[in-house]
């Protein structure tokens, strides 16, 4: 049995190339089963999983779960909101709750960074880092490439730009160590203020005009302006930066070749991208929804053979 070469899924800059081959290679078997008429399999039926989302997650952690009971994995859910962390808790008090009741595997999303890193030192269980801050969202890069390999046969290569607030996504992070792990080319473009100033440092170009960088690419992943991690204003208005950072058909249908877009959720329809570019043949984005459960219940496969019973 080919095995990761990682205990935990802290950050996707802690994986190899093999890994990333075999978590796709799982995930084509239980894209297969997920798309059965049962669409179960008992693999980790004496697995406990907690979902620890200290910051609210819609998708995510709806497909964490579905992913789970895919598997027939048990299922401890905790949300920070309704919990004892309000009441001053601290992390570490809050898994070792949870872990006194016997959890194999602990998925989670924290608002700080490194808080994966933390937890995989302190408490003996596999830890998912299904978001930390503004660092990581590793499975959320592992499902963006799995759908780009699907729609283009392979990610080696190719040319991709990710759009829009890279100075606050862990997406954008997670996407280009698996997107240059993989042999792919990384330009990231949007206003220069929402650009990190160390990106060059990764790698990856810098492109201001969005025409040009859409010129370049073979395939556009569009991330939303994060408003809820703003302190300050980083443009002047959405209606500025539409303007010169919104994908609508338009722009596309001028562009004299057909690219690939895609958006990890949730979308501002019209800010970043229009409905009727969301929606078109052109989009993968609900490809990526349904290759989110698959690349998921691989993660957590792949780690749950690792357990020592």
């Amino acid at each position: 049995m080919d095995q990761l070469s990682v205990e935990h899924l802290l950050g996707i800059k802690y994986l190899n190339a093999n890994d990333i081959d075999l978590i796709f290679k799982t995930a084509d078997h239980f894209k297969e089963v997920i798309n059965r008429p049962i669409k179960k399999v008992p693999s980790l039926r004496d697995i406990t999983i907690a979902n620890l989302f200290f910051e609210n997650s819609t998708r995510t952690k709806l497909s964490f779960e579905l992913a789970e009971k895919r598997l027939s994995a048990d299922i401890i859910n905790f949300s920070a909101g309704q919990s004892s962390v309000k009441k001053g808790e601290t992390l570490i008090d809050t898994v070792n709750n949870i872990l006194s009741m016997k959890v194999d595997i602990v998925v989670m999303r924290h608002g700080n960074v490194g808080a994966g890193v933390f937890l995989s030192k302190h408490v003996n269980a596999k830890i998912i880092n299904a978001g930390d801050g503004t660092h990581e969202h590793p499975t959320q890069a592992l499902l963006d490439s799995y759908s780009i390999r699907e729609k283009l046969g392979s990610v080696k290569g190719k040319k991709i730009v990710i759009v829009g607030d890279i100075l606050h996504s862990r997406v954008a992070l997670s996407n280009i160590f698996a997107l240059q792990l993989q042999g792919a080319q990384v330009k990231v473009c949007g206003p220069t203020t929402l650009i990190p100033k160390h990106i060059a440092s990764l790698g990856v170009e810098v492109e201001t005009n969005l025409k040009k960088a859409l010129e370049w690419c073979d395939v556009a992943n569009v991330l939303r302006v994060q408003h809820e991690r703003m302190d300050i204003k980083y443009f002047p208005s959405t209606r500025e930066y539409t303007q010169l950072f919104g994908i609508n058909k338009e722009i596309l249908d001028n562009l004299g070749k057909k690219i690939v877009v895609m958006h990890p959720g949730p979308i501002n329809r019209g800010v970043e991208i229009t409905s009727d570019v969301a929606d078109s043949d052109q989009s993968i984005i609900l490809n990526q929804v349904e290759n989110g459960v698959a690349v998921r219940m691989a993660v957590i496969y792949l780690l749950a053979q690792q357990i020592k019973r």
